[in-house]
């Protein structure tokens, strides 16, 4: 697949919530950065079974209302994905809406790195 044809297929499995779906299109040593380290830890995951570690984590940590993914930007071997989410954390009972970006970078078919970040109000 190329770049568009990844961020296309990116776009319809997470407006499907099919997380692991997704894994499909993830290179085995894909990197995975977060804006903010939780815990106190790396904000950096890498391999797919890490990026598998945080579907754990947001399928088990959050009740989702509606999570909704924008159409994508491409260019080159990048895009861009807008994601807004309406969540209750399922341990505070805390809802919030989240919005975030999400950065991806494609080689051989494959994200090979994604970023996400936050919107800040």
């Amino acid at each position: 697949m190329n770049t568009e044809e990844v961020a296309k297929k990116v776009v319809e499995l997470v407006r499907k919530q099919a997380w692991y779906e997704a894994l499909e299109l993830y290179d085995d040593n894909v990197v995975s950065v977060e804006a903010y380290s939780a815990g106190g830890g790396s904000p950096e995951t890498r391999g797919k079974e890490g990026v598998r570690g945080k579907i754990d984590w947001w399928v088990n940590a959050m009740e989702i209302h509606s999570f909704d993914a924008g159409d994508p930007f491409v260019g080159n071997d990048r895009f861009v994905v807008q994601y807004d989410a309406d969540v209750t954390d399922k341990n505070s009972k805390q809802r919030r809406k989240l919005s975030e970006v999400g950065v991806y970078t494609v080689k051989d078919g494959k994200i090979v790195r994604e970023e996400f970040l936050p919107r800040v109000d």
